[in-house]
């Protein structure tokens, strides 16, 4: 009996299915064992078989000449009762040379004998007395491994988080070229500011030099930091292209950083009138190189958009597949429990009565 009862908790589980891979089961195992037990006092003793009074109906079947005693209905084979070659239909006459006379008077006796007792019973098997020596065990130490309490159960339902969204941004570099200067130059960030050895990014940086030009003439190379023309400062490509072509020929004094080392360079600088054509031609250079990053973050800004719309749909059906399993769960969890509840209660039915 107790063998069926164990196979039956231990297989239960398996006939709830949850949804959720990450579900766990904690049980709290520093708490007292579940006992189905019936007895309101005495020891805990516990023989392991299921009684009834024998009833005048019983007599020829079970082969008594008067009715008086108790028939074993039922033997626990792994208990004291089935070791020691109690078996069903015996009827228990005696215990320890006391007669016994009905079902609640060997209740009464067990519960009143300490566990671990040697104890002897006077039987009738088929009519045949014969005498069985029981050591009754502790009810506590037979059933600590039955199973949890029902309150102790718990199914933790693990949190769900969902990821974060990442904005996608945008570095825009504005590149400016000028004929008049043989400088091609660009915007630089506060962090390649801090590589080339520049504070807070301020400055433009030479992104390539002309053959033959006046600037490879000075000395530019690509790679320095054109941060002052001569007392004015640089922040960005607008302030070097507004430094040079405010200069009606002449040389000017550009400060540049170099290997995050300042020095000076003197670009020489055509007359304004000689250079007309080339600054329109320069002019609708630049203009072109200001919008094209503006294209092409057009264009990413347009894909980024389809992209963002599409893992947000797909962030909105895991969050709603997360609440649904997570109500399953919890529906699950309760009908567990009032399933465990429903086999305590049979299982103090049908255990074993002493």
């Amino acid at each position: 009996m107790r063998k069926y009862v164990l196979s039956s908790i231990l297989v239960f589980p398996l006939l709830l299915s949850f949804s959720h891979a990450a579900q766990s089961w904690s049980v709290d195992t520093g708490s007292q064992p579940l006992l189905f037990s019936s007895e309101e006092g005495g020891t805990s003793s516990y023989l392991g078989v299921d009684i009834a009074d024998v009833t005048s109906e019983r007599l020829s079947n079970l082969k008594l000449k008067e009715e008086k005693g108790v028939e074993v209905t039922m033997v626990d084979q792994d208990a004291p009762a089935g070791k020691a070659g109690i078996k069903e239909h015996d009827v228990i006459l005696t215990m320890n040379g006391s007669s016994v006379d009905s079902a609640a008077q060997l209740r009464r006796m067990i519960h009143e004998t300490p566990a671990g007792r040697l104890v002897a019973f006077g039987l009738s098997r088929d009519g045949q007395p014969m005498t069985v020596k029981v050591q009754l065990a502790d009810r506590h130490n037979e059933f600590a491994m039955v199973g949890p309490k029902v309150k102790d159960l718990h199914i933790e339902i693990p949190e769900m988080h969902m990821p974060e969204i990442d904005m996608p941004s945008f570095n825009m570099v504005v590149v400016s070229s000028s004929a008049r200067s043989g400088l091609t130059v660009e915007n630089i960030t506060p962090q390649l500011g801090e590589f080339f050895g520049v504070k807070n990014g301020n400055g433009v940086l030479v992104r390539a030099v002309d053959k033959g030009s006046r600037a490879e003439k000075a000395g530019f190379r690509a790679g320095d930091v054109i941060v002052r023309v001569n007392d004015q400062s640089v922040h960005d490509t607008s302030d070097f292209t507004h430094a040079v072509h405010s200069r009606d020929g002449g040389a000017v004094s550009v400060g540049v950083i170099r290997e995050k080392k300042e020095q000076n360079l003197n670009l020489t600088l055509p007359d304004r009138k000689d250079s007309g054509e080339m600054f329109q031609e320069e002019s609708l250079n630049n203009l072109k190189a200001q919008i094209q990053p503006y294209m092409e973050m057009a264009v990413q800004q347009q894909t980024s958009a389809e992209e963002l719309r599409k893992v947000c749909q797909a962030q909105k059906q895991i969050r709603q597949q997360t609440e649904r399993a997570r109500d399953r769960m919890r529906v699950q969890q309760e009908e567990l429990k009032k399933q465990l509840e429903q086999m305590r209660r049979q299982w103090g039915r049908n255990s074993a009565d002493i």
